[in-house]
């Protein structure tokens, strides 16, 4: 779990940073069950392999204190492709995703498709396909 605790790392120090491509569709991601009202929820787009393994910048990455139990993200100029989301809701505003003495997150995550594994689900398990038309998805935090 030490990878997904650098994974949050990685979305801290890239929240700022935003890369646009050619212009084309928006992704809408909408969060469920936010339960802490405290903290910034972090939330990051990668297209590949490598982007998913924190080994490439997110095309995209933004964030936003929590209000209430949903919250709403667009990604926007996206080409068609493939793509794939991670949230982190950095609840004591620490910067990085707490987890217990077992390396289990102790603060909210989820994933693009809502993959429902005891561990990062691998980039096939979360990875979603954008097209020319505006797209959107439903994650649940965990």
């Amino acid at each position: 779990m030490h990878r997904f605790a650098r994974r949050a790392f990685l979305l801290s120090s890239l929240l700022a940073t935003t890369t646009v491509g050619a212009q084309a569709a928006e992704l809408t991601v909408v969060l469920h069950d936010v339960r802490a009202q405290a903290g910034l929820i972090k939330i990051a787009l990668v297209d590949s392999q490598e982007g998913w393994e924190g080994k490439a910048a997110p095309v995209q990455a933004t964030g936003a204190p929590p209000s209430g139990g949903q919250a709403t993200f667009v990604f926007e100029d996206l080409k068609p492709g493939a793509y794939a989301v991670l949230v982190t809701h950095d609840e004591n505003g620490n910067g990085k995703l707490d987890s217990n003495m077992i390396g289990m997150p102790i603060e909210a995550y989820g994933f693009s498709n809502n993959p429902r594994v005891m561990r990062k689900p691998t980039w096939d398990e979360a990875r979603i396909e954008v097209g020319a038309d505006d797209a959107a998805i439903d994650i649940t935090l965990r």
